[in-house]
């Protein structure tokens, strides 16, 4: 598929796909997914009695498999799902199975730029991670949140390393949780462990650890911070060095915790998703203000607008914009960018995207069955149905559209002057 630079930016529409209906040969096809770039639509069919396959366009994969699901694009374009063989499981990649088969597989994860693969791997009742087809060296009774380094080269999951027999609640609390980290084991056990996170680097990983039945803190590299709270959220590292940051809970408020030491002073009913900019400069995050007042802030400073829910946080390439999905309680979705929400409510709305140089905003919404594209919050001139997230030109000045019309599958590049 190539970097984005050299996909087709040229203006214009070409029907990709003619007709979705399922081919001659098949009997039933499953629904649709498209690749990045645009030029391909794949989706899984029946091809047999208890054979499928995965038809891409108007071709179908060349071997066939007792069962397939959870079909994705990577990044870089590449074709996965997860298949079945002889009773047992792996990843097919383009229609190849990766790495040996497995007694079950799972959860497939990319790294940003799709150069790496990992999933979840059971063999013999126990558990690992598997790594570009490569499963850990050691299984665990117990293996779950992992998860992949932006780097492409570990991963890390919450693995059990003590056995309890039932009702051993006395075992439990001396804690029976650990990390591991391709495999390798943290020292320290604990009552429970959330959400292992990397370092940009991969070189660092840190975790939400509870240390006993009311106190939690986060854990780097298997040290905890020396503080602990009434709860904590998911870590974020800074991205030019080896800072932790988390949501913590102390007097009853949510707030900000760096390296254990209070950032942001507790005064939020919640605090959650910390993200940094890309420089560091600027520390984002979703909080409510009070009861049901949910929105988004910039260095603890919270914008002024308040909505019931507000999810998908997601902050631009220079850090000074970000955008969140807010409802009424999962209706009535709106686009809300620094505090100003976009003309318009919808059924249902998913996360924005920014251009490169973050002046422009896109995103896909559905309203009555019917799909919009919108940017900077107008909606392109026709609706779809069914529309697949935009993605902007590496310039910013043209946004690449996917989506179903008239049982037809087609690729539009659009003018972002245009909307």
């Amino acid at each position: 598929m190539g970097r984005i630079s050299s996909w087709d930016w040229e203006v214009g529409r070409k029907t990709v796909v003619d007709s979705l209906s399922p081919l001659q040969e098949h009997e039933w096809q499953e629904e649709p997914y498209v690749s990045p770039d645009g030029e391909t639509l794949a989706a899984i069919v029946k091809v047999g009695d208890g054979e499928f396959s995965v038809r891409t366009n108007n071709e179908v994969w060349e071997t066939p498999f007792e069962k397939l699901w959870f079909l994705r694009y990577s990044p870089d374009g590449r074709l996965t799902a997860l298949c079945q063989q002889d009773m047992e499981w792996s990843l097919a990649i383009d229609g190849e199975p990766w790495g040996d088969f497995a007694e079950y597989a799972w959860e497939t994860k990319f790294t940003p730029d799709g150069s790496s693969i990992a999933t979840m791997t059971k063999n013999d009742n126990r558990y690992c991670v598997s790594l570009n087809g490569t499963p850990w060296d050691t299984y665990f009774e117990n293996a779950n949140q992992y998860s992949l380094s932006p780097c492409g080269t570990h991963t890390a999951a919450v693995v059990q390393v003590v056995s309890l027999a039932q009702a051993d609640i006395e075992g439990f609390m001396k804690g029976v949780y650990s990390v591991a980290v391709d495999g390798n084991v943290w020292d320290g056990h604990y009552v429970n462990l959330f959400t292992p996170t990397f370092s940009p680097d991969g070189a660092h990983v840190a975790a939400q650890a509870r240390i006993t039945t009311f106190d939690y803190t986060i854990a780097v590299d298997d040290k905890p911070w020396q503080k602990t709270f009434q709860q904590v959220w998911e870590p974020a590292f800074h991205p030019k060095g080896s800072n932790v940051v988390a949501p913590v809970r102390t007097g009853g408020k949510w707030g900000v915790a760096q390296d254990g030491n209070i950032l942001w002073a507790p005064r939020y009913v919640q605090c959650l998703n910390l993200q940094f900019s890309a420089s560091g400069e600027k520390l984002w995050g979703v909080v409510a203000t009070g009861f049901g007042k949910f929105t988004a802030a910039c260095d603890n400073v919270p914008w002024d607008a308040t909505f019931p829910i507000v999810t998908d946080l997601v902050v631009s390439p220079d850090g000074n914009r970000a955008a969140i999905l807010a409802s009424e309680y999962n209706r009535n979705f709106r686009i809300v960018i620094n505090g100003k929400a976009w003309d318009g409510t919808y059924d249902m709305a998913w996360p924005v995207a920014f251009s490169a140089n973050s002046a422009n905003a896109a995103a896909v919404v559905e309203k009555g069955g019917k799909f919009h594209i919108l940017v900077n919050g107008k909606a392109y001139e026709k609706s779809f149905d069914r529309a697949w997230p935009p993605v902007f030109s590496p310039d910013g000045s043209k946004v690449l559209i996917r989506a179903i019309e008239n049982n037809s599958y087609v690729r539009i590049v659009a003018d972002v002057a245009r909307f």
